[in-house]
């Protein structure tokens, strides 16, 4: 990792109002291992008309991140992932979807929020997260932080709340449902057991020995340890199967549903995707990114019906750190960027 800049430095060199213009990113220039991220000094972002600029606090390490870096995404998609993200060199350099921070400007034409509104959302696509300040359109995946909560736990419930509330509103949740959360304990799954506990269905959780209490802490009705038991063979019909991490059984886990139940999946690799495509009870798609989902997750924090569950804490020095521990499999819940300490 190169040396940081220090700020002092740059700031007797630049004098106040250019030093003014720079922010700390983590930014990486080429594909490849955690060690290619580098934290710099780069430019700040500049909001547009309809654009809030943030100071961010808090953001997070997801595995699409982790894809992002290594140009790799699930098995099968690498060359797609690179003609989209740059062939030779990535095209955005600073990664990240999840951020929670302070508003400190907007655009003339913004309307929804104003100077010091605490807030949380998530960049999608666009990334630019890992850095002091990001910009969002007013309109994008953005809202007031929920009043409960402190930076890091808002910054970790975008990507795993959004995403597990798409895809299981895609497969009709229903209260009264038998539900399965196939990777119950990682960033999508803690979200997808407490929102398939909120709209009212008995919860099935799977994942792996060490993760078990947490799952059941979160509400799960039942717990099944994938490494001593395969839930395809007790027996068990379901209404809705959302796989989270793509690696559930197809074949099996398509017989353990009910006759009109939902096979849903979060990511897949190529094979599989064909698969999901010639199958009326298999769902997949893109996550739309919307505030008004936002809003609703934040009143669901707000009343105690859900939480984020974070597993470790790095600063943005220690971003290479982070992107190892989420490559390992370890992780429960999110991993969080703490960005107070700049």
């Amino acid at each position: 990792m190169i040396k940081i800049t220090q700020n002092k430095v740059l700031k007797e060199n630049l004098g106040d109002s250019r030093y003014e213009s720079f922010m700390k990113a983590a930014v990486y220039s080429k594909y490849g291992p955690p060690e290619v991220l580098q934290i710099k000094e780069v430019e700040k972002p500049v909001p547009k008309d309809n654009d809030v600029m943030i100071r961010v606090h808090a953001t997070t390490v997801t595995l699409y991140d982790c894809w992002g870096r290594a140009c790799t995404g699930p098995p099968g998609f690498g060359l797609l992932v690179r003609l989209s993200s740059g062939f030779s060199r990535p095209k955005k350099q600073i990664l990240g979807t999840e951020f929670a921070g302070e508003i400190e400007s907007i655009g003339k034409n913004v309307n929804l929020f104003k100077k010091g509104d605490k807030v949380f959302g998530f960049t999608g696509e666009n990334l630019g997260a890992n850095a002091e300040y990001v910009c969002i359109p007013e309109d994008g995946a953005v809202a007031l932080k929920p009043s409960n909560i402190a930076y890091e736990e808002a910054a970790a419930i975008p990507y795993g709340g959004l995403t597990s509330l798409y895809f299981l509103r895609k497969g009709n949740i229903q209260s009264g449902q038998n539900v399965l959360i196939f990777g119950a304990s990682g960033g999508l799954g803690t979200y997808a057991v407490q929102l398939a506990k909120y709209f009212g269905a008995e919860v099935t959780g799977v994942c792996s020995t060490p993760k078990l209490e947490l799952v059941k802490s979160l509400g799960a009705d039942k717990v099944i340890d994938y490494t001593k038991e395969n839930f395809t063979k007790n027996g068990e019909k379901y209404d809705l199967i959302f796989d989270t991490i793509g690696k559930s059984p197809f074949l099996a886990s398509k017989r353990s549903l009910k006759e009109e139940g939902f096979y849903v999946f979060a990511t897949f690799g190529l094979g599989r995707a064909f698969r999901i495509a010639f199958n009326k009870n298999a769902i997949s798609g893109l996550l739309e990114e919307r505030s008004e989902d936002l809003i609703f997750l934040k009143e669901l924090i707000e009343g105690g019906k859900i939480r984020a569950v974070i597993d470790k804490r790095f600063s943005l020095e220690q971003i290479a750190k982070a992107h190892k521990y989420v490559e390992s499999g370890q992780k429960k819940g999110q991993v969080v960027i703490t960005l107070d300490n700049i």
